[in-house]
């Protein structure tokens, strides 16, 4: 099977620091092969003969606080399920929508009625938010940098087991994805 796991919060300021090159080499004491990372915020593509991508996750974290010390929440989905990521977005097709302004936050599990009820009162304005499944697509029409929605208040609703990758980072993690899955037959 071909996994993409996703870390939460490694190299985003001077705490939770890891080189790609250890990070490669982690997984592969754990058993994955063909393991590739893409830029240094710990987007990770591999083979494992495992079959429960919660469990790879799981196993991937505890190696992760062994290694560098720290916890860092690892989301992780297969090759389908990112092709599903990108069939559904919701802002496909619809003009104007710039690539590096839309973002996937990847859930770590499907949020309950109760945090999907808090979710949707949760103003977005400008921007646009859109829950299928365990994933959030936001779209930023004035950019990431300083949107006016509250991601800590969607973060604290949520439960806080979620990374996100911009638009732009999801389609590259597919591309890496299916060259794995190619090379695998």
């Amino acid at each position: 099977m071909v996994l993409i796991t996703m870390l939460r919060g490694v190299n985003l300021g001077p705490h939770k620091r890891m080189k790609m090159a250890d990070l490669k080499a982690l997984y592969e004491t754990l058993g994955m092969t063909d393991v590739e990372t893409l830029i240094q915020s710990g987007n990770v593509v591999f083979r494992t003969k495992e079959r429960s991508a919660e469990k790879v996750a799981a196993r991937i974290e505890k190696a992760i606080e062994e290694r560098f010390g720290f916890t860092a929440p690892v989301v992780a989905r297969t090759a389908a399920e990112l092709r599903t990521v990108i069939e559904r977005n919701p802002f496909a097709g619809r003009k104007g929508i710039e690539p590096d302004k839309l973002a996937v936050h990847f859930l770590g599990g499907e949020p309950e009625s109760a945090a999907r009820e808090k979710l949707a009162a949760i103003p977005p304005a400008p921007e646009e938010m859109v829950l299928d499944g365990r994933e959030l697509y936001i779209y930023f029409p004035n950019g990431m940098a300083r949107p006016k929605l509250s991601l800590a208040q969607v973060d604290r609703v949520l439960g806080g087991r979620m990374t996100a990758r911009n638009w732009n980072t999801v389609g590259k993690l597919l591309e890496m994805a299916e060259r794995a899955e190619s090379a695998a037959r």
